[in-house]
């Protein structure tokens, strides 16, 4: 379609199929973007490099994390973790550690064993293809087609929210950005665009406009130099496209936390101190890997006398440590933690065990018994924890 046709009422998924740029609007956009890009894209630290392993992190952390957030951990992951082999030869604590509060942690996670993949049996280097790097744990095609454009110029698109925004205002294409029709559309648009000489600052240009000039909502269109060949633009109705995302209701979730100390003596009175239990959560599902109080979760409706045995049911069978009564136990506050499919409503107590008192599981830590330890207070910050278990945290310590 050429810019003298006017454009198309809103696209259903039977037309998709006509949706395309012509020869000239491919050239005409390519030439815009990548000017514009040159001029006007932000200074970012992982932009104007050639290693692959640093472009792997950045994109990493991008995932569905705003650029500045991932600023400051990008920096301090570059100073500690310098190298594909730094990475690999950490544990999964410092890696942890490192991660905590930026979210998603399966992210860390995976970027860890993918780069023990990457030195063991790719002599620390990255596959070039995406085709390859799409093996590696928690690289799926948009990263890898990222990497593999913008690291080795390989001719890959990329899609992400900000590129399906910009094609769908592009060619006024409505409906649901997330269905599988518009997904295929947005691929094959986003490889039909695709500058065959400069990939990588291509997929950047498209992703640096949808995040700083094509925005979901108050588009700046004066400025946009695509607005010739936007037919959404035409309409003088830009922020109509794509039509908004369905969010799914959050699931409500009731979950009654316990913060544990114990006092450790030493051989004078100065040498003694105070520890925490912490519980290591399993790597899959929420907070996977991380740090906790002993945490479990409870009916929505349950009394306090019913939600009190339970969680001294869990204390005594994982970890043998009896919590006399529930006068021993003192409330330190509550607070609702969102996800994007979670509401968890947090109420959090605190008891002290007192000195001293049993390190080991019961019954000599059974198999799936939850990895523990007694951190001192003064360590408590640095151990890799969720946002939520820091909000605990300070709860405790404004009563302490």
């Amino acid at each position: 379609m050429t810019q003298s046709q006017s454009p198309p009422n809103n696209m259903l998924a039977e037309d998709l199929s006509n949706v395309d740029f012509s020869g000239a609007e491919c050239s005409e956009i390519r030439a815009a973007l990548l000017g514009w890009y040159r001029v006007y894209r932000r200074e970012l630290p992982w932009r104007g490099i050639q290693d692959p392993y640093l472009i792997w992190v950045s994109e990493i952390m991008l995932q569905q994390t705003q650029v500045a957030t991932v600023l400051e951990y990008y920096l301090r992951w570059v100073e500690r973790f310098p190298t594909v082999e730094s990475l690999a030869g950490a544990t999964l604590d410092e890696v942890l550690e490192l991660w905590a509060g930026l979210g998603y942690y399966r992210r860390a996670r995976f970027l860890h064993e993918s780069s023990q993949d990457v030195v063991a049996r790719m002599g620390g280097r990255l596959p070039r293809s995406a085709a390859q790097l799409r093996k590696l744990k928690g690289i799926g095609p948009y990263t890898a087609g990222a990497i593999a454009s913008i690291a080795f110029g390989q001719l890959e698109p990329v899609v992400d929210g900000n590129v399906e925004r910009v094609l769908a205002r592009l060619r006024a294409v409505r409906g649901d950005a997330k269905s599988g029709a518009l997904q295929k559309l947005w691929w094959r648009l986003a490889a039909r665009l695709l500058d065959p000489e400069f990939p990588g600052d291509f997929n950047q240009a498209m992703m640096e406009l949808g995040a700083t000039v094509c925005t979901p909502q108050n588009p700046n269109c004066p400025e946009c130099p695509l607005r010739r060949v936007c037919h959404a633009y035409q309409r003088g109705a830009a922020a109509d496209y794509p039509a908004p995302a369905k969010r799914a209701a959050q699931r409500p979730v009731r979950v009654r936390s316990l913060v544990i100390t114990r006092d450790v003596p030493g051989e004078d009175v100065a040498q003694a101190h105070r520890e925490f239990l912490l519980i290591r959560r399993p790597l899959d599902g929420i907070w996977g890997g991380l740090w906790e109080f002993a945490t479990v979760e409870v009916s929505a409706r349950a009394a306090d006398s019913k939600v009190f045995e339970d969680l001294r049911a869990y204390v005594d069978n994982r970890f043998a440590l009896k919590i006399p009564s529930a006068a021993q136990v003192q409330r330190i506050g509550g607070f609702v933690h969102h996800f994007s499919h979670i509401k968890m409503s947090i109420e959090a107590d605190f008891w002290h065990a007192g000195s001293p008192v049993s390190e080991t599981p019961k019954g000599g830590g059974e198999a799936g018994a939850p990895a523990h330890r007694w951190v001192r207070a003064s360590a408590l910050d640095a151990v890799a924890m969720s946002a939520a278990m820091r909000k605990i945290l300070a709860l405790y310590r404004a009563i302490a």
